[in-house]
């Protein structure tokens, strides 16, 4: 069913069977019912897969226990990202719990300087500092030349990564090891692991490889516990889905994070604010991350690294603070990127309905910056985004995704105009002479033209079910929470509660007035009213007086500060303030704001 609110389209899976309560039904909707129901709701441990099943990763692991027990120089290659540099702490802090004495050293390419992954300068340079054994982590499946030069120079390079392997028949890259678990050929049962989700396999191998046994000692096993925290943030961080093996990463290792042995993480949770509250995928997301991610869009992802390996307190301090301003930073140049990104997209004809996709670039644009703008494009606008910025010899930039379109394979589809590119179906980076930026413009609108119909421009809205306000009490909000952590592929539950009206004036919110609080209540069920906080919504505040009669997708929620039921407003369906409408029905009243 498919129906218009005021700012998306309503969409949902197939009706519930009646009756049971408000959680069985959102599990029947999402297909969780008999053993996958319980298997989701009590997602275990023990549901990992065997290592071993991904291709290379016993190699792998057997040259790096080698290198490590041998003293030979080993050097952790990870990206710029929160899921490079939580990968890199992962096998950082496994190899020296197997060989404290190994030589590990930790090498990140800077974002603006070397760009994104393994590039050839920088092997040489490791392998002339005495690096006999480099390890990529969240990087290297398409680095062919590179391991070129890995060979050339006498490095065993061992390349672990998650991105999208080259299209069929390309060229893989020539290292000693490739594990990959979507590698051509590979039987491994879950494809959908991060950057940090490879490397923590391929430590737990390490881990039982050591211990020539699938059971390892106590002290290995403490360290492979902990490590599943930084392997959560990389998994939400990044954004797969959260199913499989994933979900039961983010599961156990949330629960880990303000415990966590790394006294950096412990510092990140008190520079972030987070100190007495749980931890959940959303403040990993909108607190966490972000700061990990800062020094590395405006300026060196070292110091990332250096928070989760450093076991100095006073350190970790000082980096977490520093990785707060840094954020700050950030935020203060994503929104003028964003408000000269939007006019340019407008003035240029890429949001109306004759365009399927915004490509621009702008020289004073920072390009550690573009790839979240991009997302706020998509957001906005619904369609694919990609922003460049023009250093005068080069173009470097991002690209996000909506679900319909695949970018990485409309890169690759315009790859005649590219230096090069990399990422999967929903992110993306790229590089490319400007003389060829409009040609790569034209084919990239042209292939979004092909590939996309209107209807997948729509912003979309899903919700799981309907409900009835008197359903969302505190035990059953409680009771949808263990569907959690929630993110992709695993969104929160989101219900449609008809036959609404508003209750009172709409009250402003936040210290710039951006939000509102709106309360409803049911038209037939007498005046009891709950309040909603529907963000970002200020704009809408002077269209929804009192006695407006409305439909509701909410997302249920307790609040954090009055631990009253406070639901988050998604959407609403608004009809006329003097006529009555049936529930859901907008041919009772005069339909007003559904365009």
């Amino acid at each position: 069913m498919v129906t218009r609110g005021l700012t998306r389209a309503w969409s949902t899976g197939a009706s519930p069977a009646p009756g049971g309560s408000l959680l069985d039904r959102v599990l029947e909707v999402r297909g969780l019912t008999g053993p996958e129901r319980e298997a989701f709701l009590e997602p275990s441990l023990s549901g990992l897969h065997d290592p071993s099943l991904i291709p290379d990763l016993d190699l792998a692991a057997e040259r790096l226990l080698v290198a490590a027990l041998g003293d030979e120089p080993i050097v952790i290659y990870g990206d710029y990202d929160v899921d490079g540099v939580t990968a890199t702490a992962i096998l950082f802090h496994t190899i020296h719990a197997i060989a404290p004495s190994a030589d590990v050293r930790t090498y990140v390419p800077h974002r603006l300087e070397e760009g994104y992954g393994l590039n050839s300068t920088a092997i040489r340079t490791l392998a002339e500092q005495g690096a006999r054994v480099i390890v990529s982590v969240d990087c290297g499946v398409t680095a062919v030349e590179p391991a070129h030069v890995a060979r050339e120079v006498g490095v065993d390079l061992i390349i672990t990564d998650h991105h999208n392997p080259p299209a069929d028949g390309d060229e893989l890259p020539d290292a000693f090891a490739l594990v990959h678990p979507r590698s051509p050929g590979s039987a491994y049962p879950f494809g959908e692991l991060c950057g940090a989700g490879v490397a923590y396999k391929l430590a737990w191998r390490m881990a039982t490889m050591h211990c020539a046994s699938d059971k390892v000692s106590p002290e290995l096993r403490r360290v492979l516990i902990d490590m599943l925290a930084p392997c959560a943030l990389g998994v939400i961080a990044d954004v797969v889905p959260l199913v499989g093996e994933n979900r039961v990463i983010a599961r156990y290792g949330l629960s880990m994070v303000k415990r966590s042995s790394l006294v950096g993480l412990r510092a990140l949770v008190r520079a972030a604010g987070l100190d007495g509250e749980d931890i959940d995928a959303e403040k990993v997301g909108f607190r966490i991350a972000p700061r990990l991610n800062a020094c590395g869009r405006m300026g060196h992802a070292r110091e990332a690294i250096e928070l989760l390996t450093t076991t100095d307190e006073k350190k970790a301090r000082r980096i977490a603070e520093d990785l707060t301003v840094l954020n700050d930073d950030r935020r203060r140049v994503e929104r003028k990127i964003l408000e000269q990104a939007c006019e340019m997209a407008e003035a240029s004809g890429m949001t109306g309905s004759g365009a399927r996709a915004i490509v621009l670039a702008h020289k004073d644009w920072h390009p550690g910056v573009v790839g979240i703008v991009c997302s706020r494009l998509v957001d906005r606008y619904a369609r694919p985004a990609i922003l460049l910025q023009d250093q005068g010899d080069i173009l470097t930039g991002s690209g996000r995704s909506i679900d319909a379109f695949n970018l990485h394979g409309a890169l690759g589809a315009c790859a005649e105009h590219l230096i090069g590119f990399g990422g999967h179906d929903m992110a993306a980076g790229l590089r490319l002479d400007p003389a060829n930026l409009g040609a790569f413009t034209d084919a990239m609108l042209a292939y979004a033209g092909a590939a996309l119909d209107e209807d997948d421009l729509i912003l979309g809205l899903r919700y799981d079910c309907e409900a009835r306000p008197d359903e969302l009490t505190p035990a059953l909000i409680r009771g949808l929470e263990t569907l959690a952590p929630f993110g992709r592929s695993n969104p929160r539950v989101r219900v449609r509660l008809n036959g609404l009206r508003i209750a009172g004036q709409v009250r402003v919110l936040g210290k710039l007035g951006a939000h509102l609080n709106i309360m409803l209540e049911n038209r037939d069920a007498g005046p009891r009213a709950f309040g909603t906080v529907a963000w970002g919504w200020a704009e809408h505040a002077e269209r929804l007086p009192r006695g407006t009669c409305v439909d509701a997708v909410v997302s249920p929620r307790i609040s954090d500060y009055s631990g009253r039921v406070e639901p988050e407003l998604l959407d609403l369906r608004v009809y006329s303030a003097h006529k009555e409408a049936a529930p859901g029905n907008p041919e009772g009243g005069a339909v007003v704001f559904t365009d």
